[in-house]
């Protein structure tokens, strides 16, 4: 099976001048060549593409695969991480992880949590500022409250000033959020108890949960939250802990399965949870597009834990992929002749 394989590289942005911050979640050249050399080592013939723009430019030239393997995450709007399913979809090529309904709902947190909400899964109280105007419109949201940018990832705009106390301190943090990421903000109240990401594979009644991986803070980390730098400085400001079996697994485990499928999410990735002040875990939200750099994504990490090899990952996330493409009635031909044989 040929397999395309499209991420965004942090290096050529980085080149085009752009901040650490805004490249928070491309992909490394370890990240890159980790994948690819595991694709390879599981038998697929494998063809690095790029980003959106090089793919696109690879399917005007002709190019064509069984299978894509993206990764990439896209540069701007808030359907950015949709561009490249979308794309595929309008070629008839099949790929890993969600497609582009999914990928745009999800990037918009305030979206999602009405979703869940909806469903009866437990999430915080929350409301959605848009501009300077609605700060003072939100009135009925309990203190402490937590904000943070409405459609970012890899924890960008979240630090210890994210969770505010009285108004002055909402004013400023909202006008700040709103001023830097030029995009709404998600306030929400804030949830006191133990945070943890759970890792699923596969979609839908065949939805796995890998693991339960609580996220603990070190006394050196930013306080209150897993924030962008407690993330970028996980290997000494965070510890992760795999979840023995009991009864905070079962349930957290429990909420996470069904929030994944309510969203309908594919093949594999994380969603984060966090317990709020009676010990309830609440869905905080969910990355169908996880990192898999080795080592040091919270997907892998827990894999590994659960005793889940990298290679057992990448391999359970393209049979996911290909088993749920072939057993529907819309089968990608190519895919299904090259299974074959």
């Amino acid at each position: 099976m040929k397999i395309g394989f499209v991420y965004d590289l942090r290096d050529d942005y980085r080149q085009l001048g752009w901040s650490e911050e805004a490249t928070a979640e491309f992909d490394s050249p370890k990240t890159i060549d980790a994948i690819y050399t595991t694709l390879q080592s599981l038998g697929y013939e494998v063809e690095k593409v790029g980003n959106f723009l090089q793919l696109n430019k690879a399917l005007l030239a002709g190019k064509r695969w069984d299978l894509v393997f993206n990764i990439a995450e896209g540069c701007y709007g808030q359907a950015r991480e949709a561009q490249v399913p979308a794309l595929l979809d309008a070629y008839q090529i099949p790929y890993t992880f969600s497609g582009p309904t999914i990928l745009g709902l999800t990037l918009n947190k305030a979206l999602t949590k009405r979703i869940v909400r909806d469903a009866g899964i437990p999430t915080a109280p929350f409301d959605v500022i848009h501009t300077l105007d609605d700060i003072d419109e939100i009135i009925d949201l309990p203190w402490p409250r937590f904000l943070k940018p409405n459609a970012e990832g890899t924890g960008k705009g979240v630090s210890a000033r994210s969770r505010v106390t009285n108004s002055a301190e909402f004013k400023k943090s909202a006008a700040n959020l709103l001023e830097r990421f030029q995009q709404a903000v998600l306030v929400e109240t804030y949830l006191p108890g133990r945070e943890f990401t759970v890792g699923l594979l596969d979609s839908g009644k065949n939805t796995q949960v890998i693991g339960v991986l609580e996220v603990i803070l070190n006394d050196s980390a930013e306080p209150w939250c897993h924030s962008y730098n407690n993330k970028m400085m996980c290997e000494t400001q965070v510890n992760y802990k795999l979840l023995s079996d009991g009864p905070d697994k079962q349930e957290i485990a429990r909420i996470a399965k069904k929030a994944w499928q309510v969203l309908e999410c594919l093949d594999g990735g994380r969603i984060d949870l966090r317990m709020d002040e009676n010990g309830t875990p609440c869905f905080m939200e969910v990355n169908p597009l996880a990192g898999l750099t080795p080592d040091y994504s919270d997907l892998c990490i827990l894999a590994n834990q659960a005793g889940m090899k990298y290679a057992e990952l990448i391999k359970a996330i393209v049979d996911a992929a290909t088993s749920r493409i072939c057993n529907t009635p819309a089968c990608h031909p190519r895919l299904y002749k090259s299974l074959e044989t």
